[in-house]
């Protein structure tokens, strides 16, 4: 059986998403697993797919990107199929990992399209530095400091560092160095 994943980042891609659905349709595809979700975020649908999926079953998608986020989780990904029995197809490079060379040229791919994210980071990092300094980026605020007073307040309460981060919206760690900066100011 033909299983297919389909997946966009969000759902503003509706388009996207039924144009994939029915590139996968008309490869023969029977059935469909689909979601809007981005690529770092818990990917359900794929996990239901992967679960569907039986022995000697192919699952389906129409682009490497609509499935892994690095050559890792790609192997990781493949990993889990190949202990089941089931292949991967991807229509837009004709890889069909039921064969050796489609395992191959995967890999390939993989690494490549995990080069290309690690460039396109690295030119963020760039632009961002360059950004500082000319003094344009000033960077996200630091909402646990803002919020010191609070912090300090809720400790001497007695409420937990764990239940103060929980209802301030910060970071364990960030309690823990608020307190121990308003100890070290003492």
């Amino acid at each position: 059986m033909l299983v297919g994943y389909a997946r966009t980042s969000t759902v503003e891609q509706q388009a996207g998403l039924e144009a994939q659905g029915r590139d996968l349709k008309a490869a023969g595809v029977e059935k469909l697993f689909s979601e809007q979700t981005s690529a770092v975020a818990p990917r359900r649908a794929l996990e239901q797919a992967i679960d569907f999926a039986r022995e000697g079953d192919a699952i389906v998608v129409t682009k490497l990107d609509r499935l892994a986020r690095s050559v890792a989780d790609l192997v990781r990904i493949v990993e889990r199929l190949t202990e089941k029995g089931v292949a991967l197809r991807i229509l837009a490079m004709g890889v069909d990992t039921a064969t050796p060379t489609g395992k191959l040229v995967l890999n390939v791919l993989g690494a490549i399209g995990q080069f290309e994210r690690e460039v396109m980071l690295e030119r963020q990092r760039e632009g961002v530095a360059k950004a500082k300094a000319a003094g344009r980026y000033k960077g996200r605020k630091p909402t646990a400091r803002a919020k010191s007073a609070e912090i300090v307040r809720l400790a001497c309460e007695g409420v937990k560092r764990e239940d103060i981060a929980k209802r301030l919206g910060v970071g364990v760690a960030s309690v823990y160095r608020v307190l121990a900066e308003a100890r070290a100011a003492q």
